[in-house]
């Protein structure tokens, strides 16, 4: 039985954390559909999808490559929850932890990849 992207913790957490990020997108203005809205939703649906596409893959390397668009679009999450706090002060600190722990979950998971591959001589 081959692991896949549905064993993994992280995966998981994120999937969760894109319907969170959905409902908190509700409170913020229709003037932001199609600005931090929609930028919000689609970094966030990026890191499960990211990881997915990565664990599919054969190569290590080439799915350490899409953790780390996973790693990007989660700190672009978080660049994007602050604006939103600044700009409308709405409480997304439930948001900010849990992509704090995907963040370090997938920071994890490259390292443990990272130590499985065979160095070049």
């Amino acid at each position: 039985n081959k692991v896949t992207h549905k064993d993994l913790e992280v995966w998981k957490l994120s999937i969760g954390f894109v319907t969170n990020v959905y409902k908190a997108c509700k409170q913020l203005p229709d003037s932001e559909k199609f600005g931090l809205i929609s930028q919000m939703q689609r970094a966030a649906v990026s890191i499960p999808t990211n990881i997915a596409e990565g664990a599919a893959r054969k190569n290590t390397k080439e799915y350490i490559q899409f953790l780390y668009i996973a790693l990007g679009s989660s700190s672009e999450v978080d660049t994007l929850i602050q604006i939103a706090k600044n700009i409308y002060g709405i409480d997304m600190e439930d948001l900010e932890y849990t992509n704090t722990q995907i963040s370090k979950m997938l920071v994890g998971l490259i390292k443990s990849l990272k130590s499985k591959l065979i160095p070049n001589p």
